[in-house]
């Protein structure tokens, strides 16, 4: 088969991705955000000690259930396309604030003090690099969408129209 046949073939599937990966990329950081968060306020949350143990000094029986609420808030927002930009600052806020345990309690988060050798917390800490990049990515589309909207014109298929 000539690799002149596959363009068309590319040429739809990077269309298609152009179409969709970015709200694809929304909803699934959404999506993570209202789980993660549900867990806490319903009290089944598998990271409530490391929270309660890394925000040592506030009352981990609200702070963890509150932790929960604002990560819904912030999941329903990308959802609902609503104040993103504020959203996504507290969304980074958050994200940061994940990395205190590898500040606060490096024996937890590495294995024999090695920061090359992650433990379970800290595979679920570093893998927030991946949803910070993500909220990067969804952020930097915003004033694209908002001048799509302003214009009344349809957006051309090289614009990312679903943020």
């Amino acid at each position: 088969m000539q690799v002149s046949r596959l363009v068309p073939i590319d040429d739809t599937i990077i269309r298609f991705l152009r179409r969709w990966s970015i709200t694809v990329l929304r909803v699934s950081v959404a999506v993570v955000f209202i789980w993660f968060g549900a867990l806490k306020v319903f009290n089944v949350t598998p990271v409530a000690d490391l929270v309660a143990d890394t925000v040592y000094w506030v009352d981990p029986d609200w702070f963890v259930p509150l932790l929960g609420v604002f990560e819904i808030i912030v999941g329903a927002s990308l959802l609902a396309r609503r104040a993103l930009r504020i959203m996504l600052g507290l969304f980074a806020l958050q994200m940061v604030g994940t990395f205190l345990v590898l500040v606060l309690q490096p024996d937890v988060a590495f294995q024999d003090g090695n920061p090359l050798l992650l433990t379970v917390e800290g595979e679920f800490v570093i893998k927030n690099l991946v949803l910070l990049s993500a909220g990067m990515v969804v952020g930097a589309t915003v004033r694209r969408r908002e001048a799509i909207a302003r214009s009344g014109s349809s957006p051309s298929e090289a614009t990312f129209t679903n943020v």
